[in-house]
This record gives structure tokens, C-alpha cells and sequence, in this order.
């Protein structure tokens, strides 16, 4: 059997993270059709072709974003050469600053087949390996509203910790929100 080789630029022993396609369009905007109820009021990723081709776009085009999709291994190798991708959450990293901050900012979400599994918790981990090698930036932050608690589990899971509280931070459905702000620098991932 001909060894191929892997679309991820990371894996764990079951998921992959890879990078954005505008060929992805269709499977993510129906997930994303079918995890409303779980997504809001928290976030609104694009739920139509021409929202996600934009969406898609500012993250493949502009240097100071990056987009990862957390793909399920066992699915993707069932599918193999099919081009299906078992996409069960994206990760990005905005704001991308390098020189002297070499900082982004996380923004997450899992699908709701996928959620309550661990899947976003290893592709989270993939991401922020991935962010502090070949990226080579220096620290990570999550912006996440307080009465998320499954994002402030994720972000907690994964290391980061608690630096405070901002009110009134972010735009979201038209109503300016609270947000806790947790970060992660690459000496706090190597030493714990």
C-alpha cells in the first residue's frame, strides 16, 4: 500500500489540524447550520456559501490571521482520496503582531457532533504547538465571554490562565460584551 503524505500540519492520535480551503465551504457551513442551538449566543461563524468564502478568504489572505480546521483522523482515512474532511471545529489566531510581541489572539469554536468529545481539546493543543513552533510567536489569548463555560474549560484544559476581566470588550450580535482574557506564553507550555 502507498504511503501518502499527511494534509495536517499537526496530528494527534485522532484529530489533524490544517489550514483553510475555500473547498471546505460546503461541509463547514453545514456544520455550522446544524450546531446554531450550540454556537449562540456566543459566536455566528458563516452559514452560507458567500459568508464563508469571504470568512475563508480574510483568513487564507491576510497575514495577521491564521485558520486551522480540527479534522478527525479515523473519518478523513475512511474517505481517503474522496476529499471528505471530517471537520469538527476551527481554531484561528487573530491579530497576529510579530517583533517584539509575537502575540495572537484565539478565537474557537467545536461543531455539535463533535462537541463534549475531547476533539477541540487535542486540536487546541495541535494549534498552540503549531503557534509556538513554525509561528513562532511568543503568546497566546483567548477573549471569552463569562458565562461561556465550556470555552473558559477549553481554555483552562489547555494551560492558559486567568489575567482578567474587560468589560463592555467585544461586538457580538450587535451588543458590546464582557470578556474574561486568558493567555498562554510559550515558557508557561514548556515549564507545565
Amino acid at each position: 500500500m502507498p504511503h501518502t503524505a499527511s494534509r495536517h500540519l499537526a496530528e494527534g492520535p485522532r484529530v489533524g489540524i490544517r489550514h483553510f480551503t475555500y473547498a471546505d465551504g460546503a461541509e463547514f457551513t453545514a456544520r455550522v447550520r446544524e450546531s446554531e442551538d450550540l454556537h449562540r449566543p456566543w459566536l455566528f461563524p458563516p452559514a452560507t456559501p458567500e459568508a464563508y468564502a469571504a470568512y475563508a478568504g480574510r483568513l487564507i489572505e491576510d497575514p495577521t490571521k491564521a485558520g486551522f480546521l480540527v479534522c478527525e483522523k479515523e473519518h478523513e482515512k475512511e474517505h481517503e482520496g474522496a476529499g471528505a474532511g471530517a471537520v469538527a471545529g476551527f481554531i484561528n489566531i487573530n491579530n497576529i503582531v510579530h517583533g517584539a510581541f509575537q502575540c495572537g489572539a484565539l478565537g474557537y469554536g467545536a461543531f455539535a457532533h463533535a462537541a463534549g468529545r475531547g476533539l477541540m481539546r487535542e486540536g487546541l493543543d495541535l494549534v498552540v504547538g503549531y503557534a509556538f513552533g513554525p509561528m513562532r510567536l511568543h503568546r497566546l489569548e483567548i477573549n471569552v465571554q463569562p458565562g461561556n463555560a465550556a470555552s473558559i474549560a477549553l481554555a483552562r484544559s489547555c494551560g492558559f490562565r486567568l489575567e482578567g476581566f474587560s468589560p463592555k470588550m467585544i461586538n457580538i450580535d450587535g451588543e458590546w460584551r464582557d470578556h474574561e482574557r486568558w493567555a498562554l506564553t510559550a515558557e508557561m507550555r514548556t515549564s507545565g
